[in-house]
């Protein structure tokens, strides 16, 4: 009875280094993703802001900056979400947990994700994932906020990516392939 009250300093060496293995593989795929997002400075680049001379412009320029900008525009779209549910802190709760059911279910996932004995594809998971999300969100009594924050967002990511030059975009080898195919053709 001599350990009665006392306060455990560590716990078995095997717990601890997978914990840690899946902290490190977590903060590894966190930083893989947010490393596809492009430098603010560019998106918010003002002498890169220009009206389109034509519909195909247009459309070409939406295509390669959604591609270009998903990470940004995405960050973006969550915030003005976040934003709206700031009146409403029980929506604001379910939508920080359901971000962090994403996190660990889809983004921070290195093997298939499986459930009973069952694989479930990617595919799979993030169409269930989005549907209970949008269910879950829906059913909080915020429903007139996330649709008006959702739509907010898809007016706002749109109007950047019609009017936001695609000319003077820094391609990588990832991105190269895009700019050239969805620039339009020259005449």
């Amino acid at each position: 009875m001599s350990s009665y009250g006392t306060i455990p300093t560590s716990s078995s060496p095997a717990a601890t280094s997978v914990s840690l293995e899946y902290i490190s593989r977590a903060k590894d795929r966190i930083k893989e993703g947010l490393g596809a997002r492009r430098p603010w400075a560019e998106l918010a680049d003002v002498h890169s802001l220009d009206l389109p001379r034509s519909l195909r412009e247009s459309l070409a320029r939406v295509r390669t900056n959604l591609a270009y900008f998903s990470v940004n525009y995405a960050i973006v779209a969550l915030a003005i979400v976040f934003l709206s549910l700031l009146w409403h802190p029980i929506s604001l709760i379910v939508f920080l947990a359901m971000l962090a059911v994403w996190l660990f279910l889809y983004f921070l996932r290195d093997e298939p994700l499986v459930v009973f004995g069952r694989m479930f594809s990617d595919k799979v998971v993030l169409i269930v994932l989005g549907v209970l999300t949008i269910f879950v969100l829906l059913f909080t009594g915020a429903t007139t906020e996330i649709l008006s924050a959702l739509l907010v967002a898809a007016v706002v990511v749109l109007i950047h990516a019609v009017v936001r030059r695609t000319d003077n975009l820094s391609p990588d080898e990832e991105s190269a392939g895009l700019l050239r195919s969805a620039s339009p053709p020259s005449s």
